[in-house]
């Protein structure tokens, strides 16, 4: 499957299958089009007649740049057949029952009340409730004996609002800390944070313990002060801000990012992307978000054709930055073509169900944090394990050729079939897609491509 498309100055050609990607003129950009479905001397007529006022296009350089596409063909570098998909459903029967991460909701409460909050503030459809220790210690326990020979584990502190109950948070990486080394083990430490409890402690800690930090702002103080409120009705933008910028000057401006949502409130979302950038943050995502289509934060369709524009905008702002020498990274952009994911990552996904699980404060197991709370969707405990297999054999059978809709997608091998749960809550199976997020996601990557291919330019 080949995928053609222009885009700031450049003629894009994406080898879905073999990865490849060639950045050409428009004369071997329409060659790369025909070439499939007409000879030659079809294409050589056909192009002969639009580029016939071009002293450089002539007929034997047309014949040379056929030639050219057809080795390419030859070589497995356009047109390449897809041959994944008798063996996708293999790929996590290899890794066995093996777990390499958890999420950790060491506080089902929070202390904003922010409207579009997936996990009803914290409560996640359930009671308000703080993991203990002793659920926590069992937790990493769990982690540690179900690793198999896996020598990294992730562990995310996530809520509600973890700093709610940082002193369990502390806790549990000095225990993990003290099981690191008997057990050949090596614990990467995440937190994600609102930001309203953000203290010394807490900087000094976090730069000290945490391999990544999340912090939540949604941008312009107008557009997060919309949505992020405490329970008095409260902005949060002029308590957090000035601790992030602490936080994140303490850290070296590394090893954390900015992740804020932007709804219908603010599709025009590149406009809070680069006042994030104007108060010294670099590290930067920005999420669409996920709620029901008839809440008042929803994406319209209007809505999403703007964010596709939004995300052009971006790429050619982040391009003339990096020339500038003043870049921004933008999480969605990341794309290594090189030295990027496996064939395994690429068809399997992040591991939700499988290698990925989320912990409640009661210690249940759930296939990952926005499934928390579905009963349905309850995997076990970290006492038992998982006691749901059926449950877990359903997630480790879906990859991106495990969806209908993924088929004759270009973008299946880099989102490899999209997130299990925005596909449960947009189509009631995991096995079906998001549609509004598909789009964006192919968007996305095209803007991705297109940066890398101006990368290249300009070594």
């Amino acid at each position: 499957m080949v995928h053609q498309y222009q885009l700031n100055g450049y003629n894009i050609v994406l080898d879905t299958c073999s990865g490849g990607i060639h950045v050409v003129d428009e004369v071997a950009y329409d060659i790369i089009a025909l070439f499939p479905d007409h000879a030659p001397e079809e294409i050589v007529t056909a192009l002969l007649e639009k580029y016939g006022d071009r002293p450089d296009v002539t007929g034997e350089e047309l014949r040379e740049c056929i030639a050219d596409v057809a080795e390419l063909k030859r070589t497995g570098q356009l047109y390449t057949p897809d041959t994944f998909g008798d063996i996708a459903g293999t790929f996590k029967e290899r890794s066995g029952d093996v777990v390499k991460a958890l999420c950790l909701h060491v506080a089902h409460t929070c202390n904003l009340n922010c409207a579009y909050c997936f996990a009803s503030q914290g409560k996640y459809h359930g009671e308000r409730a703080l993991m203990s220790f002793e659920v926590g210690r069992q937790a990493l326990d769990f982690l540690i004996a179900h690793s198999g020979s896996r020598t990294n584990l992730e562990v995310d502190f996530f809520g509600g609002e973890p700093l709610m109950n940082w002193e369990v948070v502390k806790e549990l990486v000095a225990y993990a800390r003290t099981r690191e080394k008997p057990c050949r083990k090596r614990f990467r430490f995440t937190l994600t944070t609102n930001g309203m409890l953000i203290d010394d402690d807490v900087i000094d800690f976090a730069n000290r313990e945490m391999d990544n930090v999340v912090l939540s702002l949604d941008g312009r103080k107008e557009i997060h002060d919309r949505l992020r409120v405490d329970y008095a009705g409260n902005g949060s933008y002029d308590r957090i801000v000035p601790k992030f910028q602490r936080l994140v000057e303490a850290r070296g401006g590394t090893r954390y990012y900015m992740r804020g949502t932007f709804t219908h409130a603010n599709p025009d979302f590149t406009k809070d992307l680069f006042h994030m950038a104007d108060l010294g943050f670099t590290e930067l995502s920005m999420e669409p978000v996920v709620c029901a289509s008839d809440d008042p934060a929803a994406l319209t369709a209007e809505d999403i054709e703007t964010v596709k524009e939004q995300y052009e905008l971006l790429a050619a702002e982040m391009l003339r930055r990096r020339r500038e020498g003043r870049p921004i990274t933008f999480y969605h952009y990341m794309l290594d073509l090189e030295g990027g994911p496996c064939v395994y990552k690429r068809i399997s996904g992040c591991g939700s169900g499988t290698e990925y699980m989320a912990v409640t404060p009661w210690g249940d197991l759930y296939p990952c944090h926005q499934f928390v709370g579905e009963e349905a969707y309850k995997l076990g405990d970290v006492w038992n394990g998982v006691t749901n297999t059926g449950l877990r054999e359903e997630f480790r059978s879906c990859n991106a050729y495990a969806r209908p809709d993924c088929g004759d997608c270009w973008a299946k091998l880099y989102c490899s079939g999209g997130c299990a749960a925005n596909a449960f809550h947009a189509s009631g199976s995991i096995r079906g897609v998001y549609k509004a997020g598909c789009e964006l996601f192919r968007k996305r990557m095209e803007c991705a491509i297109m940066l890398k291919a101006a990368e290249a330019e300009d070594a």
